[in-house]
This record gives structure tokens, C-alpha cells and sequence, in this order.
């Protein structure tokens, strides 16, 4: 199977900089995707990036210029950059990995932004 472990949530002030990291193990096929969504109270999901195999990226109109989805040479690590946070993007970050026809999550990371 896949397991997802996250780290790099916190509390952070407006304006400031978080990077969250993501290492997924076991399984992996070689092509596959992989993603932050998160979840604020009282509203939906959303994708916030994600980035494929093949290195493209895609970004939520909201987070353009201010994050930076990545991976690093070893052991299918995921980072989020987030800089410039806002009050409004509290929320639980979940990371995400697609392959075949499954999806497989982390159990998310708590975002706090706040003065």
C-alpha cells in the first residue's frame, strides 16, 4: 500500500512563511501525482497544487505567486512552500497522492494563521 506521513504545520502570523513536506512510501508507481488540498471550516475541499511525474505543476488562482509545489530527489518527498499567509487560508493541508485508479491521503496537517 501507500502510506503519506506530513510535517511543517503550525501557527503561523499573518504574512509570514510555512513549508510543509510530504514522503510517501511503499508502492509507488512511476507515474503518479501528487497534491496539497485543504479543508477551512464552513467551506469545501479545494486542490491547492499538485504536481505530476513529469514535473508540471498546476496552482489554485488564490495561492498563484505565493506558493511553490516541489519534490526533492529522494523518496517521493513533496513540499509545499507558502509565503505572504493569510487569516483565511487556515485549514487543515492534506496530501495526496493519484495512481491508476486510487487516490491515498494523509491524515492532514493543521494550518493556523494568526495573530
Amino acid at each position: 500500500q501507500v502510506q503519506l506521513v506530513e510535517s511543517g504545520g503550525g501557527l503561523v502570523q499573518p504574512g509570514g512563511s510555512l513549508r510543509l513536506s510530504c514522503a510517501a512510501s511503499g508502492n509507488i508507481f512511476r507515474g503518479n501525482v501528487m497534491g496539497w488540498y485543504r479543508q477551512a471550516p464552513g467551506k469545501q475541499r479545494e486542490l491547492v497544487a499538485f504536481i505530476s511525474s513529469g514535473g508540471s505543476t498546476n496552482y489554485a488562482d488564490s495561492v498563484k505567486g505565493r506558493f511553490t509545489i516541489s519534490k526533492l530527489n529522494t523518496n517521493n518527498t513533496m513540499t509545499l512552500q507558502m509565503n505572504s499567509l493569510k487569516p483565511e487560508e487556515t485549514a487543515v493541508y492534506y496530501c495526496s497522492l493519484r495512481q491508476a485508479l486510487r487516490t491515498y491521503w494523509g491524515q492532514g496537517t493543521q494550518v493556523t494563521v494568526s495573530s
